[in-house]
């Protein structure tokens, strides 16, 4: 079919048959002045939210927030670990050191883009094809995937947040990130270079060497860097003085953390419904990691419910649960509410948004994927033991939602939640001999490489 022009009659039906409608005329004026999909809250909805929960886990104190950074994955996988933590040391507020995590992944991340570079360019990948312009565009994101937090903890450890406070480029990344990204641009050019050269693996080393030392100045300077020991003092509940160290970071985790949350017993599992990823299958993504040598991100794939089932499994036995969701789809954020029913698209538009495609289709097409990891508090089942809620610990402070925490309907869970990590004493035999599989590798701009931020 030959294009055609939108002709003058052609808009002057469309606006003919818009000034006809009342409705249209009341929604314009009204969402020309105000936020268009405040004025789409459904007042039913609304007044059927409660946060009351009939399994919760002990939630932890302060309120995180990790302001303007993607580093929700970290915040999520530190609000998860300090619960149990907190619990056995009986305090009364805690957190890690985000920051100390942060640094680190900095480091290790873009040492594992130039090695990146290294491979793509080993397998004749031009400058401008698909797969090295994915890898240039963004190669110092802050977000992240379950695996790869995991790198970081096995390998650095962990330390409590007073010890490494946050900087001015934790709480707010788009400069540094702006810094690193030219310079790791640059450094591409110079290893391709020096491989259209012929050079050998020992020079390529050197020249990564000399890289990441003016890497780690460039973060250093933007966000400390990290003492080898710290020592930690702390008051318990009932006011009793205790300290710990000096220590350094992976023995802090090793000795005082992992006896209570180890990070290597938990799974990652992901609902990929596309026909082309079969359930029961695992899968990969090409070039997607951050820490040479650590382990690769592996999902395990499985239909929503199976995820819904471990998540209230684990919420009943008192663990929280790490997730990954697409956040801003049918989501009123002041009031923390994530529902199918929330908005009422059709009434003012006349067409619905975000769920007229299927959760395959979204991902098909670009209308999905994961983006946002938050944490799993609490849920409310009936008298059948069905899910019908969930309650969420966010990371984005205590202004939206109740002090912070919002609440997930299951319809709303089916289509926008993508990954779980739980405990795999959780998990069903069948569903772990899927992690013995050899995974099937996606392409690295796969929807189900995207990372949460």
């Amino acid at each position: 079919m030959d294009p055609s022009p939108l002709s003058k009659e052609t808009l002057q039906k469309f606006r003919s048959a818009f000034y006809d409608s009342p409705k249209n005329i009341l929604a314009q004026n009204v969402c020309s002045r105000v936020d268009p999909f405040d004025v789409c809250l459904s007042r039913k909805q609304l007044e059927d939210v409660q946060h009351v929960f009939n399994h919760k886990v002990d939630e932890g104190k302060p309120m995180t927030n990790q302001k303007s950074s993607g580093r929700c994955w970290i915040f999520a996988t530190l609000n998860v670990i300090r619960l149990p933590f907190m619990k056995q040391l009986n305090i009364e507020d805690f957190e890690f050191s985000q920051g100390y995590l942060f640094f680190w992944d900095k480091i290790e991340r873009c040492h594992f883009f130039l090695n990146n570079v290294v491979e793509v360019t080993k397998r004749n990948e031009a400058v401008d094809g698909r797969l090295m312009s994915f890898l240039l565009h963004d190669p110092t994101t802050d977000g992240g995937q379950w695996d790869m937090i995991v790198n970081v903890i096995n390998k650095h450890g962990l330390m409590p947040k007073k010890c490494f406070p946050e900087s001015f480029s934790c709480e707010a990344s788009l400069k540094m990130n702006r810094i690193l990204k030219s310079k790791l641009c640059e450094y591409a050019k110079a290893i391709r270079d020096l491989l259209a050269k012929g050079a050998g693996d020992s020079e390529v080393r050197l020249l990564i060497e000399y890289q990441m030392e003016n890497i780690f100045r460039i973060v250093g300077i933007c966000l400390g860097i990290p003492s080898e020991t710290f020592t930690w003092n702390y008051y318990d509940k009932n006011k009793g003085y205790h300290t710990i160290g000096p220590i350094s970071p992976k023995d802090f985790y090793e000795n005082h953390v992992k006896p209570i949350y180890n990070v290597d017993d938990k799974v990652c599992l992901v609902t990929d419904p596309r026909p082309t990823n079969p359930f029961g299958k695992s899968y990969t993504v090409d070039c997607l990691g951050n820490v040479v040598g650590g382990r690769a991100c592996i999902y395990n794939n499985q239909p929503a419910n199976v995820l819904l089932d471990l998540v209230k499994a684990s919420i009943k036995d008192g663990e929280a649960v790490w997730f990954g969701c697409e956040v801003s789809k049918r989501f009123a954020p002041k009031q923390g509410i994530q529902d199918l029913e929330i908005h009422d698209f059709p009434l003012v538009f006349g067409v619905d948004i975000q769920t007229t495609l299927t959760k395959a289709e979204r991902l098909l097409y670009g209308e999905s994927a994961m983006t946002h990891a938050m944490v799993f508090t609490a849920v409310n089942t009936n008298d059948e033991n069905e899910v019908t809620k969930l309650r969420i610990e966010n990371s984005w402070g205590e202004e939206r939602g109740e002090k912070g925490y919002l609440i997930m309907t299951v319809p709303w869970f089916n289509e926008f939640v993508f990954e779980v990590v739980v405990d795999k004493k959780y998990v069903p035999e069948d569903v772990m001999d899927v992690f013995k599989q050899e995974p099937v590798v996606l392409p690295a701009w796969d929807p189900m490489g995207t990372l949460a931020q």
